[in-house]
């Protein structure tokens, strides 16, 4: 993934094909950039990208009910500032001795 001003992208993946030996491999890069050698039978200029089919996910299925799976993540994130929040009371509930 590349950080840029902050948001995660993640990015485009590839699948590549080695002309020479056959060798079958997913990559994830730019868009601008591309796999020309292959790893497996270290021969360059044998890899040849081949179709691929993106996989989009819209929604989410919780409990039968369909939500964005945004929504599902704001739950867990408000979920777990509620578990900190209580951990951070607790800690201050402790008396330390000086070592």
């Amino acid at each position: 993934m590349t950080r840029m001003s902050n948001l995660m992208i993640q990015m485009p993946r590839y699948n590549y094909e080695c002309n020479n030996c056959g060798e079958i491999v997913v990559v994830f890069h730019g868009i601008e950039e591309t796999c020309t050698d292959c790893k497996a039978c270290e021969q360059k200029d044998t890899m040849k990208k081949t179709l691929s089919v993106p996989f989009i996910k819209k929604t989410h299925t919780v409990s039968g009910v369909n939500s964005k799976v945004g929504e599902l993540t704001k739950e867990y994130i408000e979920m777990n500032k509620e578990i900190l929040k209580q951990q951070k009371q607790d800690i201050k509930k402790e008396t330390y001795e000086p070592s």
